[in-house]
């Protein structure tokens, strides 16, 4: 009997922006933004790769915040409860998982990377993740383009002989 192997991304998303240059100068002014950002580029990613990606942002500090789970096309983004950090989250949520799903954890820290590896998943630094994510849309512009190069015309004229194709012209100009 063969298992089914699921392939999940996990997400440490305050950890993300806060290590890309890009949205850590967006969420200085816009925190929002910076998320729906990182959001939308794990939604691009998820749907090319197939992956079950978990995006998990921490409300540690907000006061009587009630955990947040919005399910997203192709992703989960997850908003924790008050008190409760994306690393106790994340840390709970592989525990759920099967032993034989293959499961990553994107985050730069240290700390939480040992306790990832520790229960059985493979951890990919915020750097790692901003490649495997430019890499997967630099293949969906590659496919897009072959499949747009793909598409031909396929003229009459270019496969009628030159007497057929004037004999056609002549009926035409009779009209």
């Amino acid at each position: 009997m063969s298992r089914k192997i699921n392939h999940y991304l996990i997400i440490d998303g305050y950890n993300i922006i806060n290590a890309w240059e890009e949205l850590k100068n967006l969420a200085r002014t816009d925190l929002e933004h910076a998320r729906e950002k990182l959001i939308n580029d794990v939604i691009e990613y998820a749907e090319f790769t197939g992956k079950k990606a978990i995006v998990v942002f921490d409300a540690y500090n907000v006061k009587g915040f009630r955990e947040k789970i919005e399910q997203r096309k192709y992703i989960t983004v997850v908003y924790t409860k008050e008190h409760q950090t994306a690393d106790s989250y994340i840390e709970k949520y592989i525990t759920s998982l099967s032993k034989y799903d293959d499961v990553k954890v994107a985050t730069n820290d240290y700390a939480e990377q040992q306790i990832v590896l520790g229960k059985g998943a493979s951890r990919i630094s915020s750097r790692e993740l901003k490649l495997d994510l430019d890499h997967a849309r630099n293949k969906m512009r590659e496919q897009n383009s072959s499949s747009t190069k793909k598409i031909q015309r396929n003229w009459l004229e270019e496969r009628l002989d030159k007497e057929t194709l004037s004999k056609l012209e002549n009926i035409r100009r009779m009209r």
